[in-house]
């Protein structure tokens, strides 16, 4: 969880991963910066995030991105 928390806030330094459960519903997270998360999530965690992975449940927090990096390490 701390290299993803790492990758979070050099993304968006000036947004609050640890207490925000809403980044994608809020707008807090645009499109551009999913898609630079997508691509060091991939890199870092040896992971493939397809494109059925791609939904807000996934990404509107951190918490539910680290759920979606460890189910994908699973398969």
């Amino acid at each position: 969880m701390d290299e993803l928390m790492q990758i979070l806030e050099n993304l968006r330094p000036d947004v609050d991963f640890e207490n925000e459960t809403a980044l994608i519903t809020n707008g807090v997270l645009d499109s551009f910066d999913i898609v630079a998360l997508v691509g060091e999530l991939n890199d870092e965690f040896d992971i493939e995030i397809k494109p059925n992975n791609l939904i807000p449940e996934n990404f509107n927090s951190a918490k539910a991105m680290w759920a979606m990096i460890e189910k994908l390490q699973d398969e």
